[in-house]
């Protein structure tokens, strides 16, 4: 509505618009993954109100993730055909009404259509994926710093909100922490609707990086429809690096999402722990995981990217053995906080890189799309999983050191990968030049 008079008045000063498009979209990430981060700190109020056993309700987040994964591919050919715009709006609508609603649920089925369908179609549609798509779109230099940034929004969001919802339930009760929340949607969606345009030659701009020639044409690319997610996922399968990528980030949602962000709460609780410190030690990862994934971002644009992930799985791994032994002392989670905080969700960076690398920066967000099916459906099994570890031997500690034990397969495999060559810059033709 308003982005080619604000790119204008920008361009004047020597500030590129792809910032502004990179801020609108890191908040929008932040709001959705707060919404995702919220059902974890009401697990337990909902346990108590309605007697829900945690593998009852657990089904109902694991739905949430598996539909988050599964909109991702989907999501780039809704960005594709209407725009990011609209579908910013409609996913952060769709959230936004989700949870409102859920303050009036009165039976398990009713999580099941807000949180599991509702919140999983919404935020899938505004996912990890939508961060890509506008890395790839706007920016060509600085792309990895880029993607850092807006994956760190990501899990900040759904980290650092949580002391305040806990204060809230425990205050006020459950259904006050959802106000925040939809606020934040109604007034993101305000911005993305006023702020974002959907390419940069639809402002007159090149991607960040590369030549813009006045009168220059895009490279034409084919239409999608919704069966172009699964062409691109058949093209894909007979890729090496694909299988590893897929592989590696199904064990990233398995011990990040899924596990910690879902049960950590009530893993502290069964310590003797209360939700506000739980929810703090939460926050605490949030902080330390913005740092390390931005920081992830720069190191994606200077080194190796197998290597990173090498590291950053193995140390992982290593953190999760080590939770069940820290005796959840303030000293012991704090610890924890800072060394897994910062390899929260840093191998987004790397990994969104050598996707881009293998399959190029229009296809990446298709194939992105189903790797990050995988974190989901890694994220989803570990929330049903871990509820179940829990209501059948009254513990987490299994659940931990599967996961740990997955990090450091994890590790291994992705040093399979072949090194990608940089790809060079593109420069945009004058319509009618010779190619």
């Amino acid at each position: 509505m308003f982005a080619q008079h604000i790119s204008t008045w920008l361009q004047k000063r020597g500030i590129y618009y792809g910032w502004v498009i990179a801020a609108v979209t890191f908040l929008t990430m932040l709001t959705m993954s707060a919404a995702l981060g919220l059902p974890g700190a009401i697990l337990q109020p909902l346990s108590k109100e309605f007697g829900w056993s945690n593998e009852q309700i657990s089904s109902a987040l694991a739905l949430r993730f598996a539909l988050f994964g599964l909109m991702g591919p989907f999501a780039a050919v809704l960005m594709e055909r209407y725009g990011l715009r609209r579908v910013m709006c409609t996913g952060l609508a769709l959230v936004g009404t989700g949870m409102a609603l859920a303050t009036q649920a009165t039976q398990l089925w009713h999580l099941f259509i807000l949180w599991g369908v509702m919140l999983g179609v919404g935020t899938g549609m505004t996912a990890l994926v939508l961060g890509a798509v506008v890395a790839n779109r706007w920016f060509t230099a600085r792309r990895g710093l880029v993607i850092g940034v807006l994956t760190a929004s990501s899990a900040t969001g759904q980290l650092a909100f949580l002391p305040v919802a806990a204060w809230l339930i425990e205050h006020a009760g459950w259904r006050y922490a959802v106000i925040p929340l939809f606020i934040g949607c109604v007034l993101i969606a305000v911005l993305a609707l006023c702020l974002i345009s959907n390419r940069p030659s639809d402002l007159g701009l090149a991607p960040l990086g590369e030549v813009f020639v006045p009168g220059a044409v895009p490279a034409v690319q084919p239409a999608m429809n919704f069966r172009t997610p699964f062409m691109a996922l058949r093209e894909a399968l007979g890729n090496k690096t694909f299988w590893i990528l897929f592989a590696t980030f199904f064990i990233c949602g398995l011990s990040t999402n899924g596990l910690v962000q879902t049960h950590f709460i009530s893993l502290c609780g069964d310590y003797g722990m209360t939700a506000i410190p739980a929810a703090s030690v939460l926050a605490m990862m949030g902080a330390f995981d913005f740092a390390g994934t931005i920081m992830s971002g720069w190191l994606s644009d200077r080194y190796d990217n197998r290597k990173l992930l090498f590291w950053y799985y193995g140390l992982r791994g290593l953190s999760l053995f080590w939770l069940p032994h820290s005796t959840f002392s303030l000293y012991g989670l704090s610890f924890f906080a800072m060394f897994y905080g910062l390899d929260w969700i840093a191998t987004v960076p790397p990994t969104v890189k050598l996707a881009g690398a293998t399959f190029g920066k229009e296809r990446v967000g298709l194939v992105f799309g189903w790797i990050f099916a995988a974190h989901q459906i890694g994220a989803a099994t570990a929330a049903y999983g871990a509820g179940l570890t829990r209501t059948l031997l009254l513990t987490y500690t299994p659940a931990l050191y599967a996961a740990g034990a997955a990090c450091l397969l994890a590790s291994a495999i992705v040093m399979l990968i072949r090194r990608p060559q940089p790809a060079p810059f593109a420069v945009l033709k004058p319509a009618g030049s010779a190619p």
